[in-house]
């Protein structure tokens, strides 16, 4: 099924089961918190105001439609933008960042990269009035030390490999660069495990292959046999098909807004360069292609150029 995608700047609203675009002039809605805004919501809805709502606001329950909020090196961060007319725009640096929610609540989903040190790091929101900068706290974390013995070529690379293996990180690169404008409603961020399977590798590991210190562990693999399904976790579009040194068989999805995932080592794909997914949609089988030491799926999530921790996104 193709994604459907509203004009930017305006979300699906709901009044008396019908679905329009939103009002031109919005009724002023409470700023102190979003507890208060939300209850405020609700009371109008009870004595039977003609308000017009977002429909994921309308639908909400208690549980975040939005990955946890884990403030850790390789984490998620869900900062509260408050109300706003339009969409804010943040920022981490340059590098802009995905922001959900409505006018009643914006959040920002900021993607927390494994080399940032604990502290306070900030990001710059630009939106109703001058630039801010909206600070947040990093804790520290400790991941644990994995060691592998995999074919030593995949190590020791020889001239004709590293020319190959840098040619694929920048074509990737650019590829993790995307930012596509996020959905209108994106409704529930929380995805389904794209494969069935125990976790072998988690994320953040700190690896050694055959004895030599190599960068951390950027996804979760999970074990399954050669040909399993691999599906959509959230919908999505195929923005790189191909086959690297290390990856093997790889597909990334776009999601919008900068929330990208990756799925390597693949035995065979069955989409192309894209095409549409929704959630569930079957579109790559487990292999056992690229460095490895056995089938399984490499399962990698970004947010804003970060590989961040896919953990983050399924339900507890």
């Amino acid at each position: 099924m193709a994604l459907r995608r509203r004009q930017a700047g305006a979300p699906a609203w709901r009044t008396m089961g019908r679905s329009t675009t939103a009002p031109a002039s919005p009724m002023q809605i409470p700023t102190t918190n979003s507890r208060s805004r939300r209850l405020f919501v609700q009371s109008l809805c009870a004595s039977g105001a003609g308000l017009m709502v977002p429909a994921w606001t309308a639908a909400a329950s208690g549980e975040s439609p939005w990955p946890h909020d884990s403030r850790v090196p390789g984490g998620v961060a869900r900062l509260s933008l408050g109300p706003a007319a339009q969409r804010p725009q943040v920022l981490v640096g340059d590098v802009p960042v995905l922001v959900v929610g409505d006018m009643i609540e914006w959040t920002a989903v900021v993607g927390i990269a494994l080399s940032v040190a604990p502290g306070t790091h900030g990001v710059t929101v630009k939106g109703e009035g001058a630039p801010r900068t909206l600070p947040y706290e990093v804790r520290d974390k400790k991941y644990t030390e994995q060691r592998l013995k995999v074919s030593p070529k995949t190590v020791d690379l020889s001239p004709e490999d590293d020319a190959r293996y840098q040619r694929e990180r920048a074509h990737q690169q650019a590829i993790m660069a995307l930012f596509t404008e996020p959905p209108a409603r994106p409704g529930d961020l929380r995805m389904r495990q794209p494969v069935p399977g125990r976790r072998s590798s988690s994320f953040g590991l700190r690896r050694v292959f055959n004895g030599q210190p190599r960068n951390p562990h950027s996804g979760m693999d999970i074990a399954a046999a050669t040909g399993t399904n691999v599906v959509a976790p959230l919908p999505g579009k195929v923005v790189d098909v191909g086959d690297y040194f290390f990856n093997g068989g790889t597909v990334w999805l776009d999601h919008g807004g900068g929330l990208l995932s990756m799925y390597c080592h693949l035995s065979s794909v069955q989409c192309k360069l894209g095409d549409q997914l929704d959630t569930g949609d079957a579109f790559c089988k487990v292999g056992a292609t690229g460095r490895v030491t056995g089938p399984h799926l490499h399962w990698g999530v970004m947010l804003n150029r970060t590989m961040v921790d896919p953990a983050l996104f399924l339900a507890a």
